[in-house]
């Protein structure tokens, strides 16, 4: 298996089993503080007292690095950590406020990554005001010794990506661009795992849409929420791009060139992702289309049957609205046979107008 190959599954290794709890790695719930954890070599060690005694142990030594997790830290609560690992004050600002677009930028020894995190929001059926797609971010600081985890939203915990890498010490033993390697390839896949749920939902619209009666079924409003979803995916996809082609091309301090091939990979993949939603979002486009060119020929043919309708009603209220005029001198006025040859003719030229419309379609 190539290196890449077999990051890759690190990566992943975690996702395709249960959760467990149990596990170091987990978060405890509540708390801003997820982890903070110290590896030598790929190796997880013995838990430090607190951040500080953590950082203080690894740069004693000068080996290993520190990985520490937040969840929706408060500017108090982070400016501790901003002056124990040196952050810069602009990605500080980033961090604490989240609703950043996807970038990478170096301060110095600090490269400073934003990645939007999404998941798919399970619904029994998809209606107008369905939330289909849920963005969240996920921020990291990655130093020469340390990696610091910032996590905004309900999704995208690190902890079985963090249990992965663990079972794996030799690429873990690379230090923090691995983890940033993985950070990056497991929210990557996660956008894979949203497409393919959004495409299940666009599957159910469209033979909805071009069922027997889908003009008369089929919810244009479904139709245009699920556009606004696509368009929240879109935007928290496509501009990962940028950072991606900056971490695969160009030198940086924190990300050696034998990591940046790993970055390659995930760019690749990332490519995918965007092809797919831009086919999703024309074929939205197309089924929308069709769906209104039916309303409109059910309308039409709707019309039609009105239009039938009243052309065979006029011929009686024609005849009933003349014979229903007093007038004294009317021809047949006091015929015998008068009423019965006016409801003869009434009946016989409805009858020819109805088999007329309905050769042609109209009924």
């Amino acid at each position: 298996m190539s290196m890449v190959g077999s990051l890759r599954k690190v990566a992943r290794l975690a996702r395709r089993g249960p959760v467990d709890l149990s596990h170091p790695a987990r978060s405890p719930l509540g708390s801003t503080v997820v982890n903070c954890v110290i590896y030598r070599d790929g190796v997880r060690q013995k838990a430090a007292p607190s951040v500080e005694e953590s950082i203080a142990r690894i740069r004693k030594r000068g080996d290993g690095f520190v990985w520490l997790g937040l969840h929706e830290p408060t500017e108090a609560e982070f400016v501790r950590v901003a002056e124990l690992f040196g952050l810069h004050p602009l990605a500080v600002e980033d961090a604490v406020h989240a609703h950043q677009r996807p970038k990478v930028q170096q301060y110095g020894d600090v490269l400073f990554a934003v990645f939007k995190s999404v998941a798919y929001v399970e619904h029994a059926e998809l209606t107008a005001t369905s939330e289909v797609v849920d963005t969240g971010e996920i921020m990291v600081f990655a130093g020469p010794d340390f990696v610091v985890t910032v996590r905004h939203g309900r999704h995208g915990s690190l902890g079985s990506l963090r249990e992965g890498l663990e079972e794996n010490p030799r690429q873990l033993a690379k230090g923090p661009a691995v983890v940033l390697h993985a950070i990056a390839d497991q929210v990557v896949d996660d956008y894979l795992t949203v497409t393919y749920a959004v495409q299940d939902d666009i599957d159910q619209v469209e033979t909805d849409v071009f069922s027997p009666h889908g003009s008369r079924s089929a919810d244009v409003g479904r139709i245009y929420q699920l556009k606004r979803e696509l368009l929240e995916l879109k935007r928290a996809v496509v501009p990962l791009g940028r950072p991606l082609h900056v971490l695969t091309t160009e030198s940086m301090r924190s990300v050696d060139h034998e990591i940046q091939a790993y970055f390659r990979d995930v760019a690749d993949h990332l490519a995918r992702v965007i092809e797919q939603i831009t086919d999703f979002d024309a074929l939205l486009d197309s089924i929308l289309q069709a769906h209104l060119a039916q309303v409109t020929v059910a309308q039409n043919e709707d019309m039609r049957k009105i239009t039938a309708w009243a052309a065979i009603i006029a011929v009686p209220t024609m005849v009933c609205g003349v014979y229903g005029m007093n007038f004294e001198h009317m021809p047949g006025l006091h015929w015998r046979f008068g009423y019965p040859v006016a409801l003869v003719v009434i009946a016989t030229a409805c009858l020819v107008i109805h088999r007329g419309f309905k050769h042609n379609g109209w009924l």
